[in-house]
Order: structure tokens, then sequence, then C-alpha cells
């Protein structure tokens, strides 16, 4: 079993920052990209931005140079650095990692999400 946990989420003034976590656990081999989400009201999910296992990023236009994505391979653990938040960042934030099983295999697994709302 495989789970991944989001923290760092809440409720902030537009113009702050909030720094998410996911961290990933159990039966891991390794992980591939790992990523973050986003699903505001009545909006499809996106995609806000993602690492790869060696580091190279890639970001959704409305978050670069505010946003930054990083990873400990160490822990298992993908951050979201959040700056200069705006009320339309408001959305449930999720994270997403392919994970590869100690035992042959690999999947994609999704956390349980975590709210993230900008006041203006």
């Amino acid at each position: 079993q495989v789970q991944l946990v989001e923290s760092g989420g809440g409720l902030v003034q537009a113009g702050g920052s909030l720094r998410l976590s996911c961290a990933a656990s159990g039966s891991i081999f390794s992980i591939n990209d790992m990523g973050w989400y986003r699903q505001a009201p009545g909006k499809q999910r996106e995609l806000v931005a993602f690492i790869t296992s060696g580091g190279s990023t890639n970001y959704a236009d409305s978050v670069k140079a505010r946003f930054t994505i990083s990873r400990d391979n160490a822990k298992n653990t993908v951050y979201l650095q959040m700056n200069s938040l705006k009320p339309e960042d408001t959305a449930v934030y999720y994270c997403n990692a392919d994970i590869v099983f100690i035992v042959p295999g690999s999947r994609r697994y999704w956390g349980q999400g975590t709210q993230v709302t900008v006041s203006s």
C-alpha cells in the first residue's frame, strides 16, 4: 500500500505565501515524476507544476514566477512554495506521484487534497 499525505493548505490574504508538502509512504522503491494539480469549484482539475526524478520542472503559465516545486528524494516528499497568491489560486490542491514498487510494477497515486483559500 502507498499513501500520499498532503499538508500546508489554509487561508491566506492576497499577496501572501503558503508552502504545501506531500509525503509518500509505503512499499516504495522509487518515485518518477511528482506533481501538483488543483481544482476550483465548477472547474476541471488542472496541472499546476510537476518535477521529474532528475529535477526538471514545468509550470502552468498562470503560476510561473510565483510558484516553485521541489522534492526531497530521501524523504519521498514533494513541495510547492506558493508566493504572491491571488484569489484565483483558490482551489483544492492535489499531489500526484508515479510510484515504482519494491515488488516490480508502478502506479500513479493521488493525495486526498488540501484546501487553499486566498482572500482579496
